[in-house]
């Protein structure tokens, strides 16, 4: 495998390949993986497959412009992403301190990218080439799209169009919206005048103002200054301005729910938003991939792997956990309020067919490193195959329903598909094991009435050990999270343990668990920490709740209220609460041992210290082992 078998990654390998002239530039933050894992990989082969020259850009130098122009202005847009995290995600802990590791770095290099990376790429791209369209996307720029609280910086952010100057935004998986883009500036067409693609969020700024019929009217934007009449969406719903939304916790709330109810392919309607002398549009989603459009983009000749030109720098370790995993499906119903991906992907799911997924399995095997097992075949919720119900496709998604917190009468829980495709890809000739990696929705499989499925996951495709995701035993921290109730982890653990015991499997689960999470006082903490002791569990590794951009649950952080309902909630905000409720989850651990006293004196359950079954703690000396 040569350089020539990826995208061009300089002026000179562009020149190699007596590519004289390009169209887009694509930057990114991370190193150049020519995986469908990696959303930038994937827009430059679908470019490419229609037609168009691209060159990625990988990780340029962010103090100055000199590597951009050194790959010459393309003929089209630069287009910007800044990766597949977040870049304050991928360079910060949760309690804000530096990662030493960045596994989408060559070598695991930290500090490869800048902070706000698509903010700074897009700044640097209008230092080299003033006009020059930029077209944002990715992860960063999909979640940032409105007037959003950020964690890092502990305040109200405007949307990411404005603070990087761009042009357009392209939000969720954006392979439509891309093509049709480049279509349009190939035709001639101004980026100003690209404003009704799906998908897409711009923000305008002028210097006249009208109110004619057709045009945004101005009367609503008090204190707007110089905007020029463009032709408004259909039906469009404003929200609060950034100015409220930053201002005004109550006015933030409503606005992320709007956010989200609107968040559909089928009844959502675009969202305008004032910010200072501007106003941000957000166009309503993409429509829901067809499974031949997917298959088409995941047959493109993606390499699958590494770039060579980081061969010297140890490689670029992200590849290993996707290398010979495959992707069946996009999107997720599941709800859970602190997870961020609905809001990307949406809630309608999408996925690939049988032939496609096997294709792509077949092709592993010949490959050098192919020992015969298939690491993955999952997506973002590996058990999701087709839309929650049949009325989502027609009629969108219910606003004032959860399809899985409370099960919908409607879902359909049947598993038979995807047990079919597992079958199909561990019948190829050279696969040994065929493993679910991915997350499982637990109570989703508990609904599935012929237990197949459950049956067959457990003797012939769990690696030693199964990701579950409770996240927490209360009922009450569950509702905010967006969970089902306790009951169900609790059924599917009971049914999990037969099934092993039945079929002589030594096989564990490893359950996620988000400690700090809004809803969550020191009590839930406690007695989450007795659910675990009783049971039996030791929790290595559990996890702060991480207020992400683009959640209800970040918005329940920064606000105080609970957005569905509009009432208050218990948010752990102190250093001091937070580090209590983490190590009552990990109350074996005999450096939590003085942090887990106070906590329990100061909650008043000194009956969890002692030496008796039940307590968590020993008065002094060592932990209660029993």
């Amino acid at each position: 495998m040569t350089v020539y078998d990826f995208l061009p990654t300089s002026r000179e390998d562009m020149l190699s390949r007596d590519m004289y002239y390009y169209d887009f530039l694509l930057i990114t933050g991370d190193a150049y993986v020519d995986h469908p894992s990696f959303g930038m990989s994937v827009i430059g082969r679908v470019l490419e497959s229609s037609g168009f020259r691209v060159a990625i850009l990988s990780q340029p130098s962010y103090d100055s412009p000199a590597q951009i122009l050194e790959m010459r202005r393309p003929r089209y847009a630069a287009l910007i992403s800044a990766g597949n995290l977040d870049s304050m995600v991928a360079h910060y802990t949760v309690s804000k301190k530096k990662r030493s590791d960045d596994y989408y770095s060559p070598g695991k290099k930290a500090g490869k990218r800048p902070d706000r990376a698509v903010i700074v790429y897009s700044k640097l791209v209008r230092e080299a080439f003033p006009d020059l369209p930029i077209i944002i996307g990715g992860l960063e720029a999909s979640l940032r799209r409105f007037a959003h609280y950020d964690y890092w910086d502990d305040k109200v952010r405007r949307s990411i169009l404005v603070d990087s100057t761009a042009d357009l935004l392209v939000y969720g998986m954006g392979e439509a919206a891309i093509v049709a883009i480049a279509k349009r500036l190939a035709a001639g067409e101004s980026i100003s005048d690209i404003t009704d693609v799906r998908g897409t969020g711009f923000a305008k700024q002028g210097d006249g103002g009208s109110e004619e019929r057709g045009t945004v009217p101005l009367s609503w934007l008090a204190g707007t200054k110089g905007l020029s009449p463009f032709p408004a969406p259909p039906s469009p719903c404003f929200t609060h301005s950034y100015e409220s939304v930053s201002t005004d916790k109550r006015a933030y709330a409503e606005a992320a729910m709007l956010q989200h109810e609107e968040h559909d392919s089928v009844r959502g309607r675009a969202i305008m938003q004032r910010t200072d002398d501007k106003i941000v549009v957000i166009n309503p989603p993409g429509e829901v991939m067809t499974t031949e459009e997917l298959d088409r983009i995941y047959a493109l000749p993606f390499t699958r792997e590494v770039h060579p030109m980081y061969d010297d720098a140890g490689g670029v370790s992200a590849i290993d956990e996707v290398r010979f995993s495959v992707i069946h499906n996009r999107g997720c119903f599941g709800d859970c309020n602190y997870c961020a991906l609905a809001f990307h992907q949406g809630k309608v799911v999408a996925s690939r067919s049988h032939e496609s997924v096997v294709k792509e399995v077949e092709s592993f095997i010949t490959h050098p490193l192919f020992k015969g097992y298939v690491h993955d075949v999952g997506g973002p919720t590996a058990n999701f195959r087709r839309p929650a119900c049949s009325r989502q496709k027609k009629h969108g998604l219910c606003r004032d329903k959860s399809c899985l917190a409370e099960p919908c009468d409607n879902l359909d829980a049947d598993h038979n598909d995807y047990l079919q495709l597992l079958r199909k890809v561990a019948a190829i000739s050279g696969v040994k094991k065929v493993f679910v990696r991915s997350g499982i929705r637990f109570d989703f499989l508990m609904l599935d009435k012929s237990g197949e499925f459950f049956t067959e996951l457990v003797k012939n495709h769990i690696s030693g050990q199964l990701k579950v995701a409770p996240e927490h035993c209360s009922d009450n921290v569950l509702y905010y999270m967006g969970k089902p109730k306790n009951a169900a982890y609790e059924q599917f653990t009971e049914k999990y343990a037969r099934l092993n015991k039945r079929y002589e499997k030594n096989q564990f689960l490893v359950p996620y668990l988000i400690s700090s999470h809004p809803g969550s006082t020191i009590h839930e903490a406690i007695n989450m920490a007795e659910y675990l002791h009783i049971r039996g569990r030791q929790p290595e590794q559990v996890q702060d709740f991480y207020p992400t951009p683009g959640t209800l649950s970040t918005c329940m952080y920064y606000t105080g209220l609970d957005p569905r309902t509009m009432k208050s909630v218990h948010v752990p905000r102190s250093k001091a609460e937070k580090t209590a409720q983490r190590a009552l989850l990990q109350w074996k651990n005999p450096k939590n041992r003085h942090i887990i006293l106070k906590a329990l004196k100061d909650a008043g359950r000194e009956d969890l210290i002692g030496y008796g079954k039940r307590c968590l703690v020993r008065p002094r000396g060592q932990f209660a082992s029993k």
